[in-house]
């Protein structure tokens, strides 16, 4: 009984550093694009989130399988909890100290790593190593690849769509008073300095303005209209993330004889909420304010990309990761705008190629440990 009971804390831990790490994801472009501040975007993923939890047990079945442990190792060792326990505890470590570093990583390539890293401890060769390339490598690999060849495409449609339509872009002046300092000669040295008024205009395209896009449609300022849009993209990235994770979660509570799947998922869902609205500042100034600056138009186009490969992929049960597909739609925008930090996202790659050595390492440790 213990064990089941130590199987069911380690799996809601991940979920709770799953939402540190991914949850601000979705909304990263209506933060970093000044639609919106902090506090209002992780509440907006936090409810699109949570809806896209609910609704995986519907759509997204093929993922609940995937991630038992089916065929990577012996059907026998998929119903262990120590197993299962050891495979939540190694990646919910990974993901939760990236996190808190700052680092966007996946938890789908953590969990593959904490199914590796525990399947080689329970047996050893009888790893079925071809089967997770197949499965999960290929995926994760293209992924985003994939994202930033979409985005570049996607962004450029739409500005030529822009531009076809005469739609225009404006920038706030900032101008007020300044105060300067003035040298008085033959003072002494304490009174030599003194202060004066002038009025100043000041125009900064990245930090102290913001871009905002002139004209009508159908009678709606083109500027609100975007900013309904960003919203919906943004909430549709993460009810994309939720449907495609939390099913990733779930899985390793199927060996909880008694325990609903639809019970899991509320705990994997209370979890997530629950990570997103504690520790994910960090995430939040990495993904929306270090990869790139971006523009309300940037930043809606990033967020159809992330959208739409993250539901499909759910859809057809293949496992790619919200956070390659989010950085790759980022990336994307960047290199159009020349403006990609190409240092935060070689960081960004680095963690990505350590992610997977170091779940399976400390899965690998936690298994040993749970069946001393």
């Amino acid at each position: 009984m213990t064990i089941f009971i130590i199987l069911f804390i380690t799996t809601c831990f991940l979920s709770y550093a799953n939402g540190a790490n991914d949850n601000f994801k979705g909304v990263a472009t209506l933060f970093g694009s000044g639609t919106t501040n902090y506090k209002r975007a992780i509440t907006w993923a936090t409810m699109t989130t949570l809806a896209g939890s609910v609704c995986s047990i519907f759509l997204a079945e093929k993922l609940l399988k995937n991630f038992t442990g089916k065929g990577l190792v012996p059907v026998e060792i998929t119903t262990s909890p120590e197993f299962l326990a050891a495979v939540a505890m190694g990646a919910g470590l990974t993901v939760l100290f990236t996190a808190l570093r700052g680092l966007p990583i996946s938890t789908t390539h953590s969990l593959v790593g904490g199914l590796v890293g525990s399947g080689i401890m329970a047996v050893g060769s009888q790893v079925n190593f071809s089967f997770i390339g197949k499965t999960f490598f290929i995926p994760l690999l293209l992924s985003p690849f994939i994202a930033v060849c979409l985005a570049y495409i996607v962004y450029l449609t739409l500005r030529s769509i822009r531009n076809y339509f005469g739609i225009t872009k404006e920038w706030c002046a900032c101008i007020g008073e300044t105060n300067e300092f003035v040298p008085v000669s033959n003072m002494p040295v304490e009174q030599a300095i003194n202060f004066t008024q002038t009025i100043d205009a000041n125009i900064d395209t990245e930090t102290n303005c913001q871009l905002h896009y002139t004209g009508n449609f159908l009678g709606i300022n083109l500027q609100k209209l975007l900013d309904i849009g960003h919203y919906i993209s943004a909430g549709m990235v993460s009810f994309a993330r939720g449907l495609n994770d939390t099913p990733k979660i779930v899985a390793l509570l199927i060996a909880i004889q008694g325990l609903s799947i639809k019970l899991g998922m509320l705990a994997v869902a209370i979890g997530m909420a629950i990570g997103g609205l504690l520790n994910a500042r960090r995430i939040a100034e990495t993904m929306g304010k270090k990869i790139t600056p971006m523009s309300h138009g940037q930043g809606f186009a990033a967020n159809l990309v992330t959208g739409f490969m993250v539901i499909f992929a759910s859809r057809l049960g293949v496992p790619v990761s919200t956070t390659h597909v989010s950085v790759g739609s980022l990336f994307g925008i960047g290199l159009i705008t020349g403006k990609a930090n190409k240092r935060v996202v070689s960081e960004i790659l680095i963690s990505w190629l350590l992610t997977l050595p170091v779940a399976a390492l400390l899965s690998a440790i936690s298994y040993w440990l749970f069946i001393l």
